[in-house]
């Protein structure tokens, strides 16, 4: 708590909402504009690099754009596209889910939402001869009977393009029938989300006969039932696991995975490393994958650390900025009983507050100096070697641990380059007067600025792990490096 509060990972999302209901965008964008240059910790650095005029002009297009727009749909495109002239994440605006009668509610009826829905596109399949057709297929494709998390899809080929319709799901959101997914001839997918917006990627791929990857969407084939990939069958354990787990590989090479950081997971996290730490400082190769770990809580990591550490650990702290709108997080520490703090935290936001209120308008540093160091007592002779496997939807409070991490000569990262989204952080969340939108904005700004930069640009592997090499060996390429620097 006392070198970074909560820092969280968000890009820009999209919830729930009646895609016509009225909406004076100008007057929500005036809000979103004036909130955000005051109270945002990365407005004025953003300015700073991209120059005043260029701020200028994009003002000017997007003040003519809100003029016609009457639908809080197109709205949020159009603010989200204004918001991303400051950074690619830490940053997000999202439509507030409406009821019927136009107010806030979390509990929309079902009715409301298979009504707002009801006209989607369809697909009319006959499944019992779509299915015959399959199981009696010879060359394998994209057209199958598919499972994604809740949903059974099914995959059929229309001309040159291949069309997913829905098989089972809830029933509400998405119904029977109802097309899931398009793939088109050049491979370039469109997957709709729960609330029906359209995520696009550039390529679908089979990754072995039977799971289907868009991006970070994974899909894995029901029918026909096909020989399995055990290697596979691994990396999508790994890669869909919701909760942190720990197994031994072989005599030399312990795993653990940690599918994120968030707050709530410290506590499993923790658990995880207490229990199986005897076997982890007995074993020469520990491998921790975060992939698409995209942050939470710097507490989550904090039992690894003295199973890395080797020397001294620098941190360079942050600043928050200071105003009555930011400010307001530090009460909601102390009063609002989801955040989970102790008596001693309460003590110490409380504190925090009062040094805060003092200096509006200013960035403050709630810690002593620039730098804070940790130290423990003993360097374990095992694990010797730590792997720490990372890809693009590492950020925020991951990359944090990557800094640490790597400052222990036990440690390399495999894999790709970060997401780079670390320097402005520590999001806060407000909503509009309308109460139709939520902007998430940030509180504080890295005292690494501008020496040492990691937003758009990520963090480097030590092993850059190429795409010719198939995800699903990432484990084997790094065991086998790990081999050979035992070796050495």
């Amino acid at each position: 708590m006392k070198r970074h509060l909560f820092a969280f990972f968000f890009l820009s999302s999209f919830f729930l909402t009646a895609q016509t209901q009225d909406c004076d965008c100008e007057s929500n964008f005036k809000w979103l504009k004036t909130t955000f240059e005051k109270n945002d910790a990365g407005f004025a650095y953003a300015l700073e690099q991209k120059g005043a005029s260029a701020y200028k002009a994009h003002n000017t297009k997007i003040s003519e754009q809100v003029k016609s727009i009457t639908n809080i749909s197109d709205c949020n495109t159009t603010l989200n596209a204004w918001l991303r002239f400051f950074r690619s994440g830490h940053v997000s605006l999202r439509p507030v889910v409406q009821n019927n009668s136009g107010t806030t509610n979390s509990n929309v009826s079902n009715e409301s939402v298979i009504a707002q829905f009801k006209n989607w596109e369809k697909l009319d399949v006959d499944l019992p001869k779509f299915t015959k057709y399959l199981q009696s297929k010879e060359n394998i494709d994209f057209e199958g009977i598919w499972v994604s998390g809740v949903y059974t899809i099914g995959i059929k080929k229309i001309d040159d393009a291949f069309v997913g319709f829905i098989v089972e799901a809830d029933g509400v959101y998405w119904t029977k029938d109802q097309v899931k997914l398009k793939i088109a001839a050049d491979k370039s997918a469109t997957f709709y989300m729960r609330d029906h917006s359209a995520v696009n990627f550039d390529k679908a791929t089979l990754l072995s006969d039977n799971y289907l990857q868009m991006g970070h969407i994974n899909l894995k084939r029901k029918v026909p039932e096909l020989k399995t990939n055990p290697a596979v069958e691994r990396y999508f354990k790994i890669i869909e696991a919701e909760q942190p787990y720990f197994e031994k590989i072989d005599d030399q090479t312990t795993f653990l995975r940690i599918p994120s950081f968030s707050g709530s997971r410290k506590p499993i996290i923790d658990s995880v490393i207490h229990a199986n730490k005897e076997l982890i400082l007995k074993t020469p190769n520990l491998i921790i994958d975060i992939r698409n770990n995209g942050g939470g809580s710097d507490r989550s990591y904090h039992e690894l650390l003295p199973i890395m550490y080797t020397n001294p650990i620098r941190t360079v702290g942050m600043e928050m900025y200071s105003t009555e709108l930011n400010n307001q997080r530090m009460l909601d520490f102390i009063n609002k009983p989801e955040y989970g703090f102790s008596d001693d935290e309460k003590k110490w936001a409380q504190s925090s507050y009062d040094t805060l209120s003092k200096h509006l308008g200013e960035f403050v540093n709630l810690n002593e100096g620039v730098v804070s160091i940790t130290k423990y007592d003993e360097v374990h002779e095992f694990p010797k070697n730590i792997a720490i496997l990372i890809n693009e939807a590492n950020g925020s409070t991951a990359e944090q641990f990557l800094l640490a991490a790597k400052q222990s000569k036990k440690v390399k990262l495999f894999g790709t380059t970060t997401y780079g989204v670390l320097d402005i952080s520590n999001m806060y969340f407000v909503k509009s007067p309308s109460e139709e939108f939520e902007l998430g904005y940030c509180l504080s700004k890295s005292m690494r600025i501008p020496e040492m930069t990691i937003d758009d640009k990520g963090i480097q592997p030590d092993y850059y792990i190429d795409k010719g090499i198939p995800k699903y060996e990432w484990i084997k390429f790094t065991m086998d490096v790990l081999k050979e620097t035992s070796q050495e």
